[in-house]
């Protein structure tokens, strides 16, 4: 056990600053651990992908301090709804059917960026903490008590000494490379456009909800407010080239045709990027270094549960080092069971219901699409059973269950 207590000497190496590396960061500096979180990028990135926080992750960032600063930041939801749009039908879900199980029974609207930098601000004032950008990690090798970290910030090679590496360096993550840990999984074939306007669809669509999933068999989209703008997904045709789906001819068109408009869009933001269904062979690849966030997993964005889900792993994961920090329970054991709870929630839950999440927006039998739609809308117009996919669609019965796996029954 001495040799255990002498590697905590050491930092906890994070890789990536994004939400769930910062998630992680703060929870150890606040529990007393000495950390160093590295982001490749100059500055945080101001990645617009994520933008939903579900209520069992405002709960876990309750913990941490952060969801009362990000709340002013954000737009809060309590209603998302399944619009058919050839009919105008809608199926409205209510999360305040939520109150009791969660202290936050709404999805907050706020672009994961904001989320970073609060993140940033306060690891400010732990002097145990040390931010390095400009530093990616480029392989590591495992000792009996901790792990030698390379990495390379533009100019030359260091090495950092670390009692655990922690990789949440992103879908291309170099230390799940590093560690030829298998990624398998699909990548859709079509390309998946956001586009960002200020026009308020608001007043143009009767009944709108902050979040709105349109299903359509020509082509389904889905629709996000934030505090600053409108945040519209679309399918893109899996023949067009990239340069013509960027393009304003090809946004303006499906814009127009979502909502008929006189005057051009005003777009504030483009992006273009592929999708994939994919779950690592294990979250951890060394005895002491672990995966979380997309380095262990990605999925479509549809439901808003990767960032989630990431979020999710982290406040595990770190539990866990506090209790094997505290003596009160094995390495092997902690991280095995962390492996075993959140991989196993991934490819039980998270995967399938992404997967369901786009099943039920897309398809070209327009029968089949009404009676998706009627399936929903019943569900939304009884209590108990809009409650019951509030509890699956949140995730609150996605995270309760992963704590229970592994454990004697």
């Amino acid at each position: 056990m001495q040799r255990h207590r002498e590697s905590q000497t050491l930092p906890i190496v994070i890789a990536g600053a994004g939400p769930v590396g910062c998630c992680a960061a703060l929870y150890l500096a606040q529990q007393g651990f000495s950390v160093t979180l590295l982001e490749a990028e100059p500055e945080l990135p101001m990645d617009l992908r994520a933008s939903t926080f579900h209520p069992p992750t405002l709960d876990l960032l309750d913990r941490v301090g952060l969801t009362e600063r990000l709340i002013p930041q954000g737009l809060v939801v309590r209603e998302y709804q399944f619009r058919e749009r050839s009919t105008g039908t809608s199926a409205r879900f209510n999360l305040s059917h939520l109150r009791g199980e969660t202290d936050y029974p709404y999805r907050l609207q706020c672009e994961q960026y904001k989320m970073t930098r609060e993140v940033v601000k306060l690891l400010g004032s732990h002097a145990n903490v040390r931010f390095m950008s400009r530093t990616k990690v480029i392989g590591f090798r495992e000792l009996n008590d901790g792990v030698r970290v390379l990495t390379f910030d533009g100019k030359q090679e260091t090495v950092l000494n670390a009692s655990f590496l922690i990789g949440c360096d992103g879908a291309n993550s170099r230390i799940r490379q590093a560690s030829a840990t298998p990624f398998p999984g699909l990548t859709y074939p079509e390309l998946f456009l956001v586009v960002s306007t200020d026009f308020p669809f608001e007043d143009h669509f009767h009944g709108l909800s902050w979040v709105n999933y349109v299903s359509d068999p020509e082509e389904w989209c889905v629709m996000l407010k934030t505090p600053e703008v409108w945040r519209v997904q679309f399918p893109t045709p899996v023949s067009a080239t990239p340069e013509h789906l960027l393009s304003d001819e090809y946004i303006q068109g499906r814009l127009k045709r979502l909502c008929p408009h006189g005057s051009p869009y005003s777009i504030r933001h483009r992006t273009l990027y592929r999708v994939h269904q994919r779950v690592a062979d294990s979250y951890r690849p060394g005895r002491r270094v672990v995966l979380a966030g997309d380095s262990a997993h990605v999925n479509n964005p549809l439901g808003g549960m990767g960032m989630n889900g990431g979020i999710h792993d982290a406040f595990n994961l770190c539990e866990k080092l506090v209790d094997v920090r505290n003596d009160q329970i094995e390495l092997d054991v902690a991280l095995d069971l962390y492996d075993a709870q959140r991989r196993q929630i991934c490819i039980d839950v998270i995967q399938r219901q992404t997967i369901r999440n786009k099943q039920l927006l897309e398809g070209s039998n327009k029968a089949v699409q009404l009676e998706r739609q009627r399936v929903l809308m019943d569900a939304a117009s009884d209590p108990a059973r809009q409650k019951a996919h509030l509890m699956e669609s949140s995730m609150i019965n996605c995270l309760r269950h992963s704590y229970a796996i592994g454990l004697p029954s």
